[in-house]
């Protein structure tokens, strides 16, 4: 059990234990990550979580000492996460566009499970460029690192995490039984009921701001600004819409459905789409590093996996692709079907190098603007193919999921690759490992999202999915849908401004605006709490203590939600 499956260096790196542990500890987090993805709109990396909770497991329970087995886990935990993002943001968008029922769930999670390993073998080549050579940052990676390298206090941060996740699944549990997950502070001080003064009772959503950190401020200011001063000016201007009866509309839900969030969506897709204009430099330089990784490959040794190995897992990848396009829908045809696949290879390609070239340099991944990109091309070939708009909408999602999934892998895989490095792992360890763990996460998530849907419903107050949303609305606006085009107009060239001057500033001030703005209110409490424990605390403190207490609390409410949701679910049944 202690011998390494493919090293035979003498201290263990790639073992069983490493590959079961890291399998159960991503299932967890891509449960988690995922069901918090559904409620806020953005995910956050997963690395650090596997790293703490590895360590909990590994030095604490089993009394294993390897930093670099710690690492494999870490990799084979985030892989398997790597496929939540990717569905979460584009899958339920099937859902919310009303054909839930009209396409094949195994299909989907094959097809998943090949852009996985397409875009963990397309970015292989790339790292002894982008990560010896060019010595790209990759923050998420260096923090993971410095989890790795202090041994003692892993354990204990693992612990601090454990204690959180009780206390977190407690207190949501007792909101569930009660049926009281809100409270409306804001009618207690006699505040205006357009005003919103409502808490969501999640410290789910508390630990996420944590983590983000002053990464999450705009995304506050963004519900503040709707609620708190465009609705008082167009309570004192008398500008509230009137509904059919000529009476005012001011009560907050009723506007954030007719104004806030059309406003919100529409600076989703601007600042998507910016972010996409925004990467146009790293086109060239990820074609350099392509020139420059190709003449150094034939030098790499048994470091990376062989490229032989990589041909096949591309080849074999790209068939099961095709064969997912050919048979998402009937009317779509060999031809193509096919022609879909290589289209949404040859993304997956290029979107996953730029993805990994921003997040190396910037720590910012425009993951949404290329799904949402690559998503609206496919959906162009299955115009000109002929396809009905229900076939045309199915197909396309279901290989755009295919895509984004294959893009998270490749960013994620790099994330790792760069912790390792500074840990001294192998890389072909790590790369075995990815995928390794990349096949069982389209397995989780689909599952998790069916569950969901049907025991709360995708696109609800609950679920409310603002990035499907968005995408599931530019659909909309692409085939011709009944969308309120001038209210997405005005947000989209506001959130392309907003993003031009800041990578991501757009898609984070429109979740704002899109979220319900109980959301917002509990979440600056987090990133409250985040300022106040670096300032009094110092920045330690928040590492070692606050941010373990942060996940547990993520980890601790979600496997009660997704959980209660399965009894929910079975009940029905």
């Amino acid at each position: 059990m202690d011998s390494s499956i493919t090293d035979t260096r003498p201290y263990p790196e790639l073992t069983w234990v490493a590959v079961i542990v890291g399998w159960i500890l991503g299932v967890i987090i891509a449960v988690s990550i995922g069901y918090a993805a559904l409620i806020l709109g953005f995910s956050i990396e997963g690395s650090e979580l596997a790293a703490i909770l590895g360590f909990g497991i590994l030095r604490g329970m089993l009394r294993r000492k390897s930093i670099i087995e710690n690492n494999i886990v870490q990799t084979i935990a985030s892989g398997v996460n790597g496929a939540s993002s990717g569905m979460m943001f584009s899958v339920p968008a099937i859902f919310l566009l009303g054909f839930g029922d009209r396409f094949d769930p195994v299909i989907l999670t094959f097809g998943c499970i090949a852009g996985a390993f397409l875009g963990i073998a397309f970015i292989i080549p790339l790292r002894k460029h982008m990560i010896d050579y060019e010595r790209l940052t990759y923050p998420g990676g260096v923090a993971v690192a410095t989890i790795l390298k202090s041994p003692g206090a892993g354990v204990r941060k693992a612990v601090v995490l454990f204690v959180a996740a009780l206390i977190s699944a407690g207190v949501h549990f007792v909101t569930i039984q009660t049926g009281h997950d809100n409270w409306n502070l804001g009618a207690l001080l006699g505040m205006p009921e357009f005003m919103n003064g409502i808490w969501y009772l999640s410290l789910m959503t508390v630990g996420v701001a944590f983590i983000a950190g002053r990464g999450g401020v705009a995304f506050i200011i963004g519900g503040f600004v709707a609620y708190w001063f465009l609705s008082p000016m167009l309570a004192a201007t008398g500008g509230f819409p009137l509904d059919e009866a000529g009476q005012v509309i001011s009560d907050p839900n009723a506007l954030r459905l007719m104004l806030y969030r059309p406003f919100g969506i529409g600076m989703l897709i601007g600042g998507a789409i910016m972010g996409v204009i925004l990467a146009a430099p790293l086109i060239l330089s990820a074609i350099r590093s392509m020139q420059k990784a190709a003449k150094v490959s034939g030098s790499s040794g048994s470091e990376e996996m062989p490229i032989k190995m990589l041909y096949f897992a591309v080849v074999g990848a790209v068939i099961l692709l095709c064969v997912m396009a050919v048979t998402s829908v009937e009317s779509i045809g060999l031809g193509g079907g096919i022609a879909m696949a290589l289209l949404g290879t040859l993304w997956i390609w290029m979107a996953g190098i730029i993805l990994s070239e921003a997040i190396g340099r910037t720590n910012w991944s425009p993951l949404s603007g290329m799904t949402l990109v690559g998503i609206t091309l496919l959906i162009v070939v299955t115009q000109a193919l002929g396809l009905d708009r229900t076939d045309s909408i199915i197909a396309a999602i279901m290989v755009g999921a295919a895509m984004c999934v294959a893009m998270s892998q490749a960013t994620d895989l790099m994330l790792d690759l760069k912790t390792g490095y500074l840990v001294g792992a192998t890389p072909r360890m790590q790369q075995m490992g990815q995928f390794i763990g990349a096949w069982l996460g389209p397995i989780v998530v689909i599952f998790v999202i069916f569950v969901l849907h049907e025991a709360y419903g995708l696109g609800s107050t609950k679920l409310p999915a603002p990035q499907a949303q968005a995408l599931a609305s530019t659909i909309d606006g692409i085939m011709g849908g009944d969308v309120p085009t001038q209210k997405y107009a005005a947000g989209a060239i506001l959130g392309g401004i907003l993003s031009a001057f800041i990578g991501g500033l757009g898609i984070t001030v429109g979740l704002g605006f899109y979220l319900p703005f109980n959301i917002v209110l509990t979440y600056s409490l987090g990133t409250l709490g985040r300022e106040l424990a670096d300032r009094f605390k110092g920045k330690d403190w928040s590492d070692n203590i606050g941010i373990p207490i942060a996940a547990g609390l993520i980890v601790g409410e979600a496997l009660v939600g997704v959980g209660n949701a399965i009894h929910a679910v079975l009940l029905a049944g």
